[in-house]
């Protein structure tokens, strides 16, 4: 595959930033990683996935009951994977490397897998955000079309009105089938995986064969296959609906670049981290309930700036971020409300839709 390289010979801008950062943390003698707040957190969503989860097979509740509490299953899954899945994957749960490793595998206690994450997102994500060829994240296969530079199809005119349900599948093809890809192919995206050693191999069927009797096999047994599989769709597609919108919020709205790479070797013209700042944008910003549930993710140009900094601190940094961006002549894309965001995505996916 080609080579991507950042032009970081004159990095000033990140060099300032990162300065004034480690220096809000020194005065305020506080750690980059979690702190109470988070561990609250995830001391009240993992405990509310295990309640819900029992109530469903034990108690006889009416059905609009069961279908609520099989949504309401799915959010509090997403949100663990953004608030304790991710920061631990990162690194910035915890000060301690084993605890993130641990908190890690709450992705695969959801269904996915943190090995495979931390390449797609960590690594090729965080490094080559929104360039085609490279970022996963913006490769979402036929059915949509996000940049310039992807193939159009006659399908991508209707893009923006079927939007939510190719965002609800999005939880479904993840766990069942493109995890699987990667495995056997060896490959995210166009890019080679990094070898997997034994621990690694096991820890993959091991929880591939968790899912399936937690979600699949025991309530199957317990509440017919029927109940079971309307349950398992509501649940499916709520954690599919809300994940999706979330981190395509970041990313393909109105505002934030994209940029792209072939064959040939490329050197991006600015370093990283402007790179990050013309790629990326935040939505609701004073929004404390979607802060908390969001884990941060709507401070994603902080995020992306700094990953191994607990979100916890990104609305505090946030004032940082922005008045570096205005010392440096740089754009810093914000969307006051989320449904501003939404619109602009809607918006974007639509005029992506068109043919060129």
């Amino acid at each position: 595959m080609a080579k991507i390289s950042f032009n970081n010979s004159n990095n000033l801008f990140f060099q300032s930033l990162k300065a004034s950062v480690d220096e809000y943390f020194k005065s305020k003698r506080i750690r980059k990683t979690g702190d109470w707040r988070l561990y609250t957190k995830a001391s009240i969503l993992a405990p509310a996935g295990v309640c819900i989860y029992i109530s469903l097979l034990v108690f006889n509740l009416p059905v609009w009951l069961s279908l609520f509490l099989c949504g309401l299953f799915g959010f509090i899954l997403a949100s663990i994977g953004f608030n304790v899945m991710h920061d631990a994957c990162h690194g910035s749960f915890s000060s301690r490397k084993w605890v993130n490793n641990l908190l890690g595998l709450s992705l695969n206690a959801i269904g996915g897998n943190a090995f495979f994450w931390k390449q797609k997102h960590n690594v090729i994500h965080h490094t080559y955000t929104n360039i085609d060829g490279v970022d996963d994240d913006i490769a979402q296969g036929i059915m949509l079309r996000q940049t310039p530079t992807q193939k159009w199809r006659p399908i991508h005119r209707y893009q923006h009105i079927y939007l939510p349900l190719a965002y609800a599948m999005t939880f479904f093809l993840w766990v069942n089938l493109s995890d699987f890809q990667k495995y056997f192919s060896k490959k995210i995206n166009n890019t080679p995986l990094q070898p997997m050693d034994r621990k690694e191999h096991i820890i993959f069927w091991v929880t591939k064969v968790f899912y399936a009797i937690v979600y699949i096999v025991i309530p199957i047994l317990v509440v017919g296959p029927v109940a079971w599989l309307i349950g398992y769709l509501t649940m499916g597609l709520v954690t599919g609906i809300v994940i999706a919108y979330i981190f395509q919020l970041a990313h393909a709205v109105e505002g934030p670049e994209f940029d792209s790479v072939g064959l040939e070797d490329k050197v991006i013209e600015s370093e990283w981290a402007v790179h990050q700042i013309k790629t990326t944008a935040n939505f609701a910003p004073k929004s404390k309930i979607i802060s908390w549930f969001v884990g941060g993710l709507n401070f994603q140009v902080e995020h992306h700036l700094f990953p191994r900094i607990s979100h916890i601190h990104y609305p505090a940094l946030s004032r940082i971020v922005q008045e570096h961006c205005e010392r440096f002549n740089l754009p810093y894309h914000c969307f006051p409300n989320l449904r501003m965001a939404v619109l602009s995505h809607v918006r974007t996916m639509k005029k992506m839709g068109q043919k060129a």
